[in-house]
């Protein structure tokens, strides 16, 4: 399993709350919509809490500013994924969803990257 790991920043017009609405209850059932042309196994949204309630924490470690949310996004394999990319229509579903993103994240303060899970405890 492969997962793309995405830390979220809202565009500065919208709040926590707006930003965490419209990615629920807008973007989810979109890229819900679009997971079998795309192969997506899994998605799971990571909803920040009020970041009040991490500031001693971030302050204790000398962390950044918290993000608005955390997308987890899981595929079999990075070969099952280029399968899906080569289709026309997993290629209009990633356009669609970036087209959204555009609407709610901060595209340019929002790193993404690949990973692969290597479990610990569970």
């Amino acid at each position: 399993m492969i997962k793309l790991t995405f830390c979220l920043i809202r565009l500065p017009s919208l709040t926590r709350e707006q930003f965490q609405d419209y990615w629920f209850k807008k973007h989810a059932p979109l890229v819900k919509s679009h997971r079998e042309v795309l192969g997506i196994r899994r998605y799971v949204q990571l909803h920040s809490a009020d970041p009040a309630a991490s500031a001693d924490l971030r302050q204790s470690r000398g962390g950044p500013e918290q993000y608005d949310g955390v997308a987890e996004l899981w595929w079999d394999s990075f070969e099952d994924l280029a399968r899906h990319l080569a289709e026309p229509r997993a290629v209009q579903a990633g356009i669609a969803l970036l087209e959204d993103e555009r609407k709610f994240i901060d595209l340019a303060r929002s790193p993404l990257w690949w990973g692969e899970e290597k479990v610990i405890i569970g």
